[in-house]
């Protein structure tokens, strides 16, 4: 099944490499030796395009809560469309949309809809220099944000740049301007006194302190809470605001990462699961902050923010059917999932008395060919080998039905099943000790 050169996503890629460039317009969703195409997808499952039916355990990379084609999202989505999908007017969906998060999350005062998770972040970086006067933010060393530059910096970071005695403003992107980096101050992840020395040198420079307090390189593990603190800490003493990037990390609960964490955020970036599977971004937070989008008497806000499809009624009434459709026990029950998965796939590394583990949150996972601590950002360098056989392994398992994300990252949906995951496991026990031969 998988790879096979003769396959009809095989001559796609080749199709596609004449026309698009990087052979298509998303890096991410990129397997070797070529990326499947779809014909369909229903529920759990995909089918490609040669006919083979893969279990999707990563959901358009976390976006699918409730998997594909949900009939309630797909009946709202059927309805709306034959009103109208864009206009120059307003429509109430946005607003039954933002009285839902708002209700939901006691740090969202206002909200604003955009497109994507990328426009999100970029939005509450400029929301927060709009609102303190300050230019420069810092972020945390190697963890991503997004395609936008100042998000970027130190996303390629490796162990050649951790000799530092703090972390290098690096660029990700060729062309990069010099004058992005310099705004960018560079704190290591997880580590609250280096954080917070940096961080206070800097600190009547800075506008916003961003963190994603799940992030996918760190296994999709919640931030520690004694430097989540000392990040609140900071930002309270020097009137510097406190962003969360909840784009995947939303998914945790149903308050997000935040209402685990017992942390109110001044700015929040959200996406993926708040749109049905539809293009959606959005910056919540505190009303105070979020009145730099507000219009003065001639029209004219501290922020302008325009957008063709903001808000756009398709986006907003599959994000209506697909939030609705997730109430508090609805969140306990995919987490209740997520923690019996974890556990499954971790008991096949101990039966076969293999080095890994699986860590993650609520119903994100991330299997791991090593079994030290993930805690800072040195923590993830990875092993001899330890790349091809991740690479290889995802590979294999691809070819026995099973779909995860690069570095063998997954997440669950309201229509994984135990089953699902006991073949998932199942799968895992087959293909390790082969793969594990070559570390």
């Amino acid at each position: 099944m998988f790879p096979d050169s003769n396959s009809r996503s095989a001559q796609l890629n080749e199709r596609a490499s004449l026309v698009l460039a990087g052979g298509s317009s998303r890096s991410t969703i990129r397997t070797k030796p070529y990326t499947l195409y779809l014909k369909e997808a229903v529920g759990a499952e995909v089918v490609d395009v040669d006919g083979n039916r893969i279990v999707d355990f990563i959901n358009n990379y976390t976006s699918l809560i409730h998997g594909h084609a949900y009939p309630p999202i797909v009946e709202a989505v059927k309805k709306q469309l034959v009103d109208g999908s864009a206009f120059s007017f307003c429509h109430e969906s946005e607003i039954q949309l933002a009285e839902l998060l708002c209700d939901r999350v006691d740090a969202f005062e206002r909200i604003r809809f955009m497109n994507s998770g990328t426009e999100a972040v970029m939005n509450a970086i400029k929301a927060a220099r709009a609102f303190t006067g300050r230019a420069k933010i810092a972020k945390c060393d190697g963890i991503y944000h997004g395609s936008y530059d100042y998000a970027e910096v130190s996303l390629s970071s490796g162990p050649d740049d951790w000799s530092a005695e703090d972390p290098v403003a690096k660029a990700y992107s060729r062309g990069t301007p010099q004058g992005a980096l310099d705004d960018v101050v560079v704190i290591p992840f997880n580590e609250p006194q280096h954080a917070q020395r940096i961080l206070e040198r800097h600190a009547d420079e800075l506008s916003c302190i961003m963190i994603d307090t799940s992030p996918m390189r760190m296994g999709s593990n919640l931030v520690r809470q004694e430097y989540l603190a000392t990040l609140s800490d900071v930002a309270q003493k020097h009137g510097i605001l406190l962003v969360f990037d909840e784009v995947i990390s939303f998914r945790l609960g149903y308050a997000g990462s935040q209402g685990l964490l017992g942390v109110s955020p001044d700015i929040t970036a959200l996406g993926k699961i708040m749109g049905g599977g539809f293009p959606v971004g959005a910056v919540a937070g505190r009303a105070d902050v979020m009145s730099v989008f507000d219009a003065d008497s001639d029209g004219v806000a501290p922020l302008p923010h325009g957008g063709t499809f903001n808000a756009n009624p398709i986006t907003m009434v599959a994000g209506l059917a697909a939030m609705t459709d997730m109430p508090r026990a609805a969140f306990d029950d995919l987490n209740a999932l997520g923690e019996r998965t974890r556990e499954v796939l971790t008991e096949v590394f101990v039966d076969l008395g293999i080095a890994g583990q699986v860590t993650g949150e609520g119903s994100l996972f991330r299997i791991h060919l090593h079994d030290r601590p993930i805690v800072t950002i040195q923590d993830t360098a990875p092993g001899s080998g330890e790349l091809t056989a991740t690479v290889e392994l995802r590979s294999q398992l691809i070819d026995d039905g099973f779909f995860l994300g690069a570095g063998l990252m997954g997440c669950l949906s309201t229509v994984s099943t135990p089953d699902h995951v006991e073949r998932l496991a199942g799968a895992l026990r087959s293909r390790l000790p082969d793969v594990v031969r070559a570390l």
